[in-house]
């Protein structure tokens, strides 16, 4: 088999296998099951597409296959089938399934985006499991993401599985009224995965650009799976306003290049373009969500020519909202380094100074970072030097440990 029949088959697999496992568990309602026919059905077509070509309806072929290898297994294990068998009936009960087409691959992803966001979940569960059944990422590679041993992303798993069957977590979509309850949370664990993307936590690089990536696509899902929702088409516009200026955050040798530094013509514009008009979306036919106001400040920003030129008023007004939508001392935080910028270093600087008593801040870097480069252009070096290193014995990445490292020597010189 060429390189090229490989790749097609790895693409089919990966838009194919979250439809599948979703039909899977709706069908058998146990996540465990689903998983591993899955897993046995994508392995046989490994064995037969590069022979008998890939099917016309590759999906259909997979949940053929896979629901025969479940029948199978539970043929061999009458206590386990009767067990998932009251299970199901009381999840049909609950929320009916609809008819299967013949031939056709149901998309029930929705519900599986909620059963793996499930309040009831740790929020590290939730990203996990959403992780490796939307995602599609085998468990090493969602403990490579977040940078944690292999068994310990497996126990997190398997608790999260267990937690679902315990606790009896329905494997369906919210009713209209649950929603706007719900939702926030679905969108919380996709964000969390684009901000471990977007400025990761530790290690050698600032940027995970495969998880940032991951998180956009799995908003894209979500967008198509609940068109009317203005939220999601505001993270959605979020994510593409800032990963646009991926490339250029980071010079030939991975060092940071700050926003006022980056050279624009490297930013991405027809992701920018996308954004932008999912913003007019997220903001248009009612009261905005803090998403959808996040993202008409990154449109700000993509949109200016230079930092001088971007709008400060407008910004710093956006934030007030933000404010009020989500109170957070990590927004004010953002609000205060605007505010710098529209009325000057004395003036945000001021506005961190009334965050110094927020607990939250304590550890948060970027506070002390803010605190230190606005010193620094007033001229209190030793204040600033001071916050430098209070930021660096917080930083996780070595970009912005050298970052600090250098303004810090700057400084002192």
């Amino acid at each position: 088999m060429d390189e090229q029949a490989e790749n097609s088959i790895e693409s089919v697999f990966r838009e194919e296998r979250g439809r599948l496992l979703a039909s899977l568990v709706r069908r058998f309602g146990d996540l465990d099951l689903a998983e591993e026919v899955t897993s046995e059905a994508v392995e046989a077509a490994l064995v037969h597409w590069p022979v008998d070509g890939v099917p016309e309806k590759p999906g259909a072929w997979l949940l053929t296959t896979a629901r025969r290898k479940a029948v199978d297994r539970l043929r061999r294990d009458q206590a386990y089938a009767a067990r998932l068998a009251v299970m199901q009936v009381d999840a049909d009960r609950a929320d009916p399934a609809p008819p299967v087409v013949e031939g056709e691959l149901p998309d029930e992803r929705l519900q599986l985006f909620f059963t793996c966001s499930h309040p009831a979940l740790a929020e590290d569960d939730r990203i996990a499991l959403t992780l490796r059944c939307l995602g599609g990422l085998t468990t090493p590679e969602v403990a490579r993401a977040f940078l944690v041993p292999s068994a310990t992303m497996a126990q997190r798993i398997v608790r999260a599985k267990k937690k679902i069957r315990q606790a009896r977590i329905p494997f369906r979509t919210p009713s209209a009224e649950e929603l706007p309850e719900r939702l926030p949370g679905v969108l919380q664990v996709i964000y969390s995965v684009f901000t471990e993307g977007y400025a990761a936590s530790s290690g050698p690089d600032l940027q995970r650009v495969d998880l940032a990536v991951e998180a956009i696509r799995l908003a894209r899902i979500l967008r198509a799976l609940l068109p009317e929702e203005r939220e999601i088409a505001g993270l959605l516009a979020l994510m593409l306003l800032v990963h646009a200026r991926r490339d250029a955050r980071t010079d030939a040798g991975g060092a940071i290049v700050l926003l006022e530094d980056q050279d624009r013509g490297c930013w991405d514009t027809p992701m920018i373009e996308e954004g932008s008009d999912l913003v007019v979306v997220a903001l248009t036919g009612g009261a905005p969500g803090p998403y959808g106001v996040q993202a008409a400040i990154a449109a700000l920003h993509d949109e200016a020519a230079d930092v001088e030129n971007t709008d400060w008023p407008q910004i710093c007004a956006l934030y007030g909202v933000l404010l009020t939508l989500t109170p957070s001392p990590v927004v004010a935080v953002n609000r205060a380094v605007a505010l710098a910028m529209r009325d000057g270093e004395e003036v945000g600087l001021a506005a961190l100074e009334e965050l110094a008593a927020e607990p939250k801040l304590a550890d948060y870097h970027p506070y002390h970072l803010a605190r230190a480069e606005l010193l620094a252009r007033l001229g209190r070096t030793d204040a600033a030097a001071s916050a430098y290193r209070q930021a660096l014995k917080l930083v996780g990445t070595e970009p912005e440990r050298a970052y600090l490292e250098r303004r810090l020597g700057e400084i002192s010189d």
